[in-house]
């Protein structure tokens, strides 16, 4: 399972890195420290079929995707 670390980066750059990654591993998780990142990426999840689990530590979310 491959880990993406978007710590830092604003919206859009975590969707579009999300989505990129998600072409060639259907199971994925990915570390966010922006609340608009965690919405858009869950959206887009469940718009693809794809199932996803958020935790929360501070003001960081892992969101874990799969298939």
């Amino acid at each position: 399972m491959k880990t993406l670390d978007l710590r830092g980066y604003a919206c859009p750059i975590p969707l579009l890195k999300t989505r990129e990654a998600l072409k060639e591993d259907r199971e994925l998780t990915v570390i966010v420290d922006e609340p608009a990142a965690r919405e858009n990426i869950t959206k887009f999840a469940k718009s693809q079929n794809l199932k996803t689990t958020v935790s929360q530590d501070g003001f960081e979310f892992t969101l874990h995707i799969c298939g």
